[in-house]
């Protein structure tokens, strides 16, 4: 907890020396006792009363003052809440490799049923976006709540050639920034501070993988990004160890079309195998830079519990704000309860 008006605070030194003028004014009265001929009178007269009900409305009126000048120092505190409005990237690898039979009826088409039975399962007010990376990436489908355009989009997949999981770690910085003005693209040069270790946006990026890197940006570079702009990455290697399956993937051309005028992910197919193993260490290391998680799926079961189990429901914001109304509204309760239990246990008459 930190304080906007700091000074304010040595006006607690008041608390204390109010302390030391009641005791000095309670040994003042003792001085100043009134004689009786029998003290039996006195305690006749005089009910019964203890020690702790005497002091208590006293002390609770110096808690109450204490609160009240804690309150008069605005104090502000970092807090962490439920997001309003969330985003989610998937990130979806669309090498060849990704025609593997290994699991059925291959990776590609189980990784995009287990993509829409997550979108499906998503608030209505979520943000989805679709990028999709082979030996560069693309935006299939900027962040929206429209789940049809969201399924369509998945639908069309298809594969390329070669794996650049940092080239889909950046576009899916890109596609957040498109939607989230706090976010700096990593394709521009505005310059930005980067968040405070821990501090986070509302927006995480899912990143399914069946490989390793083989061209553009290395991806702890690009995690380094992510962690500066409070992006969490959470990242999926998707395939079975030691594949020596054949691949099969519909040879069609997708939708998406190469910035520099051909065919983006053209269809793939071919019946060799690919040996290639997943990177863990990497995806690992990219999901505790940005605050994520990684995890292994090696069967369709395996990726749809993943998909499941993404702490997508715990999107939250850090916000800093102001609590001086708790400590005001604790100080006038206080004073309420001291003046009542004063009048109760030491009434006028």
């Amino acid at each position: 907890m930190e304080f906007l008006w700091l000074p304010i605070l040595y006006l607690l030194a008041l608390v204390p020396l109010l302390l030391l003028v009641y005791i000095l004014v309670l040994r003042r009265r003792k001085r100043y006792a009134v004689r009786f001929s029998s003290l039996s009178l006195v305690r006749q007269a005089v009910p019964k009363q203890s020690q702790w009900k005497r002091h208590l409305p006293f002390a609770l009126f110096l808690v109450a003052m204490s609160s009240l000048i804690t309150a008069m120092a605005r104090p502000v505190s970092t807090v962490t809440l439920p997001a309003a409005n969330s985003t989610i990237i998937l990130a979806i690898d669309v090498s060849r490799s990704m025609c593997s039979t290994d699991i059925a009826p291959n990776r590609l088409e189980s990784a995009k049923e287990a993509a829409l039975q997550f979108i499906k399962s998503q608030d209505a007010d979520t943000q989805i976006g679709i990028v999709v990376f082979a030996g560069f990436a693309a935006i299939a489908q900027s962040p929206t709540t429209d789940h049809a355009l969201l399924e369509e989009t998945i639908q069309n997949i298809s594969t390329a050639r070669r794996t650049a999981i940092g080239e889909g770690i950046l576009m899916s910085l890109n596609a957040v920034a498109e939607i989230d003005d706090s976010v700096v693209s990593p394709y521009s040069s505005v310059p930005f501070e980067p968040l405070p270790e821990g501090e986070y946006v509302p927006a995480i990026i899912v990143l399914l993988t069946d490989g390793v890197t083989t061209s553009g940006v290395p991806p702890l570079t690009a995690a380094q990004m992510a962690k500066d702009r409070g992006v969490r990455v959470y990242t999926i290697g998707f395939g079975t160890t030691n594949n020596t399956s054949p691949m099969n993937c519909n040879p069609y051309i997708a939708q998406f079309e190469d910035p520099f005028g051909g065919p983006f992910f053209g269809g793939g197919g071919g019946r060799g195998g690919f040996r290639r193993e997943i990177d863990e260490e990497t995806l690992k290391l990219v999901s505790d830079m940005t605050g994520g998680s990684y995890h292994l799926a090696e069967s369709s079961d395996e990726l749809q519990k993943v998909f499941d189990d993404l702490p997508t429901q715990l999107i939250t914001v850090t916000q800093t704000i102001e609590i001086s109304v708790f400590f005001a509204a604790g100080a006038a309760l206080l004073v309420v309860l001291a003046l009542a239990l004063s009048m109760i246990w030491n009434p006028l008459l």
